[in-house]
Protein backbone atom coordinates (compact mmCIF):
# COMPACT_ATOMS: atom_id res chain seq x y z
CA UNK A 1 0.00 0.00 0.00
CA UNK A 2 3.00 2.29 0.13
CA UNK A 3 2.55 3.21 -3.53
CA UNK A 4 -0.86 4.81 -2.89
CA UNK A 5 -1.32 8.55 -2.81
CA UNK A 6 -1.85 9.36 0.86
CA UNK A 7 -3.28 12.75 -0.12
CA UNK A 8 -6.35 11.06 -1.55
CA UNK A 9 -9.41 13.02 -0.43
CA UNK A 10 -11.31 10.34 1.41
CA UNK A 11 -15.05 10.89 1.78
CA UNK A 12 -14.81 8.96 5.04
CA UNK A 13 -12.36 11.30 6.76
CA UNK A 14 -9.95 8.51 7.65
CA UNK A 15 -6.26 7.85 7.22
CA UNK A 16 -5.56 4.43 5.78
CA UNK A 17 -2.14 4.29 7.41
CA UNK A 18 -3.80 3.69 10.77
CA UNK A 19 -5.03 0.30 9.60
CA UNK A 20 -2.72 -2.70 9.34
CA UNK A 21 -1.44 -2.83 5.75
CA UNK A 22 -1.62 -6.61 5.39
CA UNK A 23 -5.21 -6.62 6.64
CA UNK A 24 -6.17 -3.91 4.17
CA UNK A 25 -4.47 -5.74 1.29
CA UNK A 26 -6.29 -9.00 2.03
CA UNK A 27 -9.61 -7.23 2.51
CA UNK A 28 -9.14 -5.20 -0.66
CA UNK A 29 -8.51 -8.30 -2.76
CA UNK A 30 -11.63 -9.97 -1.37
CA UNK A 31 -13.69 -6.79 -1.85
CA UNK A 32 -12.63 -6.27 -5.48
CA UNK A 33 -13.11 -9.97 -6.23
CA UNK A 34 -16.65 -9.68 -4.88
CA UNK A 35 -17.31 -6.72 -7.18
CA UNK A 36 -15.98 -8.54 -10.25
CA UNK A 37 -17.95 -11.67 -9.36
CA UNK A 38 -21.18 -9.69 -9.08
CA UNK A 39 -20.44 -7.95 -12.36
CA UNK A 40 -19.67 -11.23 -14.13
CA UNK A 41 -22.85 -12.87 -12.86
CA UNK A 42 -24.81 -9.81 -14.00
CA UNK A 43 -23.29 -10.03 -17.47
CA UNK A 44 -24.08 -13.75 -17.65
CA UNK A 45 -27.72 -13.07 -16.71
CA UNK A 46 -27.89 -10.34 -19.35
CA UNK A 47 -26.46 -12.59 -22.04
CA UNK A 48 -28.76 -15.50 -21.22
CA UNK A 49 -31.82 -13.24 -21.07
CA UNK A 50 -30.95 -11.61 -24.42
CA UNK A 51 -30.38 -14.97 -26.10
CA UNK A 52 -33.53 -16.47 -24.59
CA UNK A 53 -35.69 -13.56 -25.77
CA UNK A 54 -34.20 -13.75 -29.25
CA UNK A 55 -34.84 -17.49 -29.54
CA UNK A 56 -38.46 -17.03 -28.43
CA UNK A 57 -38.93 -14.04 -30.72
CA UNK A 58 -37.94 -15.59 -34.07
CA UNK A 59 -39.15 -18.56 -36.04
CA UNK A 60 -37.77 -20.41 -39.03
CA UNK A 61 -41.28 -21.05 -40.34
CA UNK A 62 -42.55 -18.05 -42.37
CA UNK A 63 -46.13 -19.35 -42.16
CA UNK A 64 -46.01 -19.12 -38.36
CA UNK A 65 -44.62 -15.57 -38.35
CA UNK A 66 -46.73 -12.51 -37.65
CA UNK A 67 -44.16 -9.98 -38.86
CA UNK A 68 -40.71 -9.66 -40.39
CA UNK A 69 -37.75 -7.77 -38.94
CA UNK A 70 -35.00 -7.52 -41.55
CA UNK A 71 -34.40 -11.09 -42.63
CA UNK A 72 -35.91 -12.59 -39.45
CA UNK A 73 -39.46 -13.85 -39.04
CA UNK A 74 -41.03 -12.81 -35.75
CA UNK A 75 -43.41 -14.72 -33.52
CA UNK A 76 -46.22 -12.96 -31.68
CA UNK A 77 -43.82 -12.54 -28.77
CA UNK A 78 -41.16 -11.14 -31.09
CA UNK A 79 -43.62 -8.66 -32.56
CA UNK A 80 -44.48 -7.41 -29.07
CA UNK A 81 -40.80 -7.13 -28.14
CA UNK A 82 -39.39 -5.47 -31.24
CA UNK A 83 -42.19 -3.88 -33.25
CA UNK A 84 -45.17 -2.95 -31.09
CA UNK A 85 -45.17 0.13 -28.80
CA UNK A 86 -44.58 -2.29 -25.92
CA UNK A 87 -40.92 -2.34 -26.98
CA UNK A 88 -40.42 1.06 -25.29
CA UNK A 89 -41.30 -0.49 -21.96
CA UNK A 90 -38.43 -2.97 -22.27
CA UNK A 91 -36.07 -0.28 -23.57
CA UNK A 92 -36.77 2.13 -20.69
CA UNK A 93 -37.17 -0.42 -17.87
CA UNK A 94 -33.41 -0.79 -17.21
CA UNK A 95 -33.06 2.99 -16.88
CA UNK A 96 -35.82 3.05 -14.28
CA UNK A 97 -34.16 0.21 -12.38
CA UNK A 98 -30.84 2.08 -12.26
CA UNK A 99 -32.54 5.03 -10.57
CA UNK A 100 -34.37 2.72 -8.16
CA UNK A 101 -31.18 0.96 -7.10
CA UNK A 102 -29.13 4.16 -6.88
CA UNK A 103 -31.77 6.07 -4.91
CA UNK A 104 -32.53 3.30 -2.42
CA UNK A 105 -29.20 1.55 -1.98
CA UNK A 106 -28.50 3.06 1.46
CA UNK A 107 -31.85 1.81 2.77
CA UNK A 108 -31.73 -1.66 1.24
CA UNK A 109 -30.43 -4.83 2.78
CA UNK A 110 -27.56 -6.31 0.73
CA UNK A 111 -29.68 -9.33 -0.25
CA UNK A 112 -32.41 -7.04 -1.60
CA UNK A 113 -29.92 -4.86 -3.45
CA UNK A 114 -28.34 -7.97 -4.92
CA UNK A 115 -31.73 -9.25 -6.10
CA UNK A 116 -32.50 -5.88 -7.73
CA UNK A 117 -29.16 -6.03 -9.52
CA UNK A 118 -30.04 -9.45 -10.95
CA UNK A 119 -33.46 -8.15 -12.04
CA UNK A 120 -31.79 -5.14 -13.66
CA UNK A 121 -29.35 -7.43 -15.47
CA UNK A 122 -32.23 -9.50 -16.84
CA UNK A 123 -34.10 -6.39 -17.99
CA UNK A 124 -30.96 -5.18 -19.72
CA UNK A 125 -30.82 -8.52 -21.51
CA UNK A 126 -34.38 -7.98 -22.76
CA UNK A 127 -33.44 -4.50 -23.94
CA UNK A 128 -30.30 -5.72 -25.75
CA UNK A 129 -31.87 -8.80 -27.36
CA UNK A 130 -32.53 -6.88 -30.59
CA UNK A 131 -28.81 -6.90 -31.41
CA UNK A 132 -29.23 -10.50 -32.56
CA UNK A 133 -31.60 -9.22 -35.25
CA UNK A 134 -29.37 -6.36 -36.34
CA UNK A 135 -25.85 -7.80 -36.27
CA UNK A 136 -24.40 -11.13 -37.34
CA UNK A 137 -23.91 -13.54 -34.46
CA UNK A 138 -20.24 -13.96 -35.32
CA UNK A 139 -19.57 -10.24 -35.04
CA UNK A 140 -21.45 -10.05 -31.72
CA UNK A 141 -19.21 -12.76 -30.25
CA UNK A 142 -16.09 -11.13 -31.70
CA UNK A 143 -16.96 -7.69 -30.31
CA UNK A 144 -17.81 -9.20 -26.93
CA UNK A 145 -14.32 -10.66 -26.60
CA UNK A 146 -12.77 -7.41 -27.81
CA UNK A 147 -14.78 -5.59 -25.14
CA UNK A 148 -13.78 -8.08 -22.45
CA UNK A 149 -10.08 -7.71 -23.29
CA UNK A 150 -10.33 -3.90 -23.43
CA UNK A 151 -12.30 -3.70 -20.19
CA UNK A 152 -9.89 -6.03 -18.43
CA UNK A 153 -6.85 -4.01 -19.49
CA UNK A 154 -8.43 -0.68 -18.50
CA UNK A 155 -9.64 -1.97 -15.14
CA UNK A 156 -6.21 -3.45 -14.42
CA UNK A 157 -4.64 -0.10 -15.25
CA UNK A 158 -7.02 1.70 -12.90
CA UNK A 159 -6.23 -0.76 -10.14
CA UNK A 160 -2.44 -0.70 -10.48
CA UNK A 161 -1.58 2.83 -11.64
CA UNK A 162 0.11 5.20 -9.20
CA UNK A 163 -1.40 8.17 -11.01
CA UNK A 164 -4.22 9.90 -9.16
CA UNK A 165 -7.18 9.84 -11.56
CA UNK A 166 -9.68 11.55 -9.26
CA UNK A 167 -9.47 14.79 -11.26
CA UNK A 168 -10.75 13.02 -14.36
CA UNK A 169 -14.15 12.33 -12.84
CA UNK A 170 -15.83 15.67 -13.66
CA UNK A 171 -14.33 15.70 -17.16
CA UNK A 172 -15.59 12.19 -17.90
CA UNK A 173 -19.01 13.03 -16.48
CA UNK A 174 -19.30 16.03 -18.80
CA UNK A 175 -18.29 13.80 -21.71
CA UNK A 176 -20.96 11.29 -20.69
CA UNK A 177 -23.63 14.01 -20.63
CA UNK A 178 -22.50 15.14 -24.07
CA UNK A 179 -22.76 11.61 -25.45
CA UNK A 180 -26.27 11.20 -24.02
CA UNK A 181 -27.47 14.52 -25.46
CA UNK A 182 -25.95 13.80 -28.87
CA UNK A 183 -27.53 10.34 -28.90
CA UNK A 184 -30.96 11.80 -28.13
CA UNK A 185 -30.56 14.41 -30.87
CA UNK A 186 -29.56 11.73 -33.34
CA UNK A 187 -32.77 9.83 -32.66
CA UNK A 188 -34.46 12.57 -34.69
CA UNK A 189 -31.65 13.34 -37.15
CA UNK A 190 -30.71 9.72 -37.89
CA UNK A 191 -27.29 10.90 -39.07
CA UNK A 192 -24.76 8.12 -39.67
CA UNK A 193 -21.89 10.63 -39.35
CA UNK A 194 -23.13 11.86 -35.96
CA UNK A 195 -23.69 8.28 -34.83
CA UNK A 196 -20.10 7.43 -35.73
CA UNK A 197 -18.80 10.43 -33.76
CA UNK A 198 -20.98 9.56 -30.78
CA UNK A 199 -19.74 5.97 -30.84
CA UNK A 200 -16.07 6.98 -30.98
CA UNK A 201 -16.39 9.59 -28.24
CA UNK A 202 -18.54 7.22 -26.19
CA UNK A 203 -15.89 4.49 -26.34
CA UNK A 204 -13.27 6.97 -25.09
CA UNK A 205 -15.53 8.19 -22.29
CA UNK A 206 -16.42 4.70 -21.03
CA UNK A 207 -12.82 3.56 -21.39
CA UNK A 208 -11.83 6.40 -19.08
CA UNK A 209 -14.71 5.66 -16.71
CA UNK A 210 -13.66 2.01 -16.45
CA UNK A 211 -10.19 2.92 -15.23
CA UNK A 212 -11.49 5.80 -13.07
CA UNK A 213 -14.22 3.72 -11.43
CA UNK A 214 -11.79 0.91 -10.66
CA UNK A 215 -9.40 3.28 -8.91
CA UNK A 216 -12.31 4.97 -7.11
CA UNK A 217 -13.61 1.62 -5.82
CA UNK A 218 -10.15 0.64 -4.67
CA UNK A 219 -9.57 3.92 -2.84
CA UNK A 220 -13.04 3.91 -1.29
CA UNK A 221 -12.27 0.57 0.29
CA UNK A 222 -8.82 1.54 1.53
CA UNK A 223 -9.91 4.86 3.00
CA UNK A 224 -13.31 3.85 4.31
CA UNK A 225 -14.75 0.37 3.99
CA UNK A 226 -11.64 -1.38 5.31
CA UNK A 227 -12.50 -0.03 8.76
CA UNK A 228 -16.28 -0.43 8.41
CA UNK A 229 -17.00 -3.68 6.57
CA UNK A 230 -20.22 -5.59 7.08
CA UNK A 231 -23.43 -4.35 5.49
CA UNK A 232 -21.93 -1.05 4.30
CA UNK A 233 -19.10 -2.73 2.43
CA UNK A 234 -21.48 -5.28 0.89
CA UNK A 235 -23.76 -2.53 -0.40
CA UNK A 236 -20.74 -0.74 -1.80
CA UNK A 237 -19.63 -3.92 -3.58
CA UNK A 238 -23.03 -4.19 -5.29
CA UNK A 239 -23.07 -0.55 -6.41
CA UNK A 240 -19.46 -0.92 -7.53
CA UNK A 241 -20.41 -3.96 -9.59
CA UNK A 242 -23.26 -1.96 -11.10
CA UNK A 243 -20.87 0.85 -12.11
CA UNK A 244 -18.42 -1.52 -13.79
CA UNK A 245 -21.26 -3.51 -15.36
CA UNK A 246 -22.67 -0.35 -16.97
CA UNK A 247 -19.22 0.60 -18.26
CA UNK A 248 -18.84 -2.84 -19.82
CA UNK A 249 -22.30 -2.84 -21.42
CA UNK A 250 -21.85 0.63 -22.88
CA UNK A 251 -18.39 -0.22 -24.20
CA UNK A 252 -19.83 -3.34 -25.80
CA UNK A 253 -22.77 -1.62 -27.51
CA UNK A 254 -20.64 1.28 -28.75
CA UNK A 255 -17.92 -1.01 -30.09
CA UNK A 256 -20.63 -3.12 -31.71
CA UNK A 257 -21.88 -0.03 -33.54
CA UNK A 258 -18.34 0.62 -34.77
CA UNK A 259 -17.11 -2.92 -35.47
CA UNK A 260 -20.22 -5.08 -35.79
CA UNK A 261 -21.32 -6.48 -39.12
CA UNK A 262 -25.00 -5.90 -39.83
CA UNK A 263 -27.10 -8.90 -40.68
Amino acid sequence: MSDLDRNYASPFGRVAGRIDTATVDAGLRAYMLRIYNYMTIGLAITGLAALGVYMAAVTADPSAAVAKFGSAYLTQFGYAMFVSPLKWLFILAPLVMVFVISAGINRLQPATAQLLFWVFSALMGLSLSSIFLVYTHTSIVRVFFITAATFGALSLYGYTTKRDMSGMGSFLFMGLIGVIIASLVNLFLASSALQFIVSVVGVLVFAGLTAWDTQRLKNDYIYGYASQGGVIAERAAITGALSLYLNFINLFTLLLQLLGQRD
